[in-house]
């Protein structure tokens, strides 16, 4: 039996070199689009067969994701899982918010979104199985008063993506999206002050969980949606934001 090929993007940060991780040690060949030095060769130490892909980390240009299904099919001539993270955050109040601002969140937040199911889709659709997950943000749940637009936008992705999988729902594959907030990695603790510790604590105090999720956390959870033993659910947002998308 031929082993199940698994795309993942932006595996550089995030979610993306702990899931590419994970779906090694659950039997996957992988495709990874601008992985972290040094991702692949652990990966094939792991005995999966990986294809690295350079110059797709713009997902709001439509050729980055068919990019990366091409690179798959030709590679192994199969593509049973995707996760790809979408999405830019712009902060601000919406009475200083320019048209050109929504716009550029409406390409990068939702527009990406469109594109990675235009790419994925027909490829599992003919292969009757498979797997996606989109990453997209748990502000698209509530409304975040510092980020208005970003909020709106991710809650239209997460909107598209929901319908967009119960119109497939008896097809075989399966469609969901991921939301994290509050998540322990470079570039929130960067943009939040967090690696200071006074400023940290209040963070954490802002998350019923009481502290900042882990990047391997998310990935165990999408691995589950990802890895061919669980197609019963789709259609879903899953919010991993230590219960603030629920507060």
């Amino acid at each position: 039996m031929k082993r199940r090929v698994a795309l993942v993007t932006d595996a550089n940060m995030h979610v993306g070199p702990d899931l590419a991780r994970e779906l090694a040690r659950r039997d996957h060949d992988l495709v990874l689009g601008e992985p972290a030095p040094g991702l692949a060769s652990e990966l094939e130490e792991l005995s999966s067969e990986v294809e690295p892909v350079d110059g797709v980390a713009d997902l709001s240009d439509p050729t980055a994701m068919r990019t990366l299904v091409d690179r798959s099919m030709d590679r192994f001539g199969r593509l049973d899982a995707v996760c790809v993270r979408t999405g830019t955050i712009v902060a601000g109040p919406v009475l200083d918010t320019s048209v050109e601002t929504v716009r550029s969140q409406v390409g990068d937040n939702v527009e990406s979104v469109l594109h990675v199911i235009q790419a994925v889709l027909p490829v599992m659709l003919d292969a009757g199985s498979g797997q996606i997950v989109i990453v997209t943000s748990a502000a698209g749940t509530k409304p975040v008063l510092e980020a208005p637009i970003y909020s709106a936008t991710r809650a239209a992705a997460n909107m598209l993506i929901r319908a967009t999988a119960l119109s497939i729902a008896d097809t075989g594959v399966t469609l969901n999206a991921v939301g994290t907030n509050f998540l322990d990695y470079p570039n929130f603790r960067a943009a939040t002050g967090a690696d200071d510790p006074e400023t940290r604590a209040k963070i954490e105090a802002r998350v019923p969980a009481g502290r900042l999720g882990q990047p391997s956390e998310v990935a165990h959870f999408c691995a589950g949606l990802l890895d061919g033993k669980s197609s019963f659910q789709t259609g879903q947002f899953f919010g991993l934001s230590g219960g603030w998308d629920a507060s």
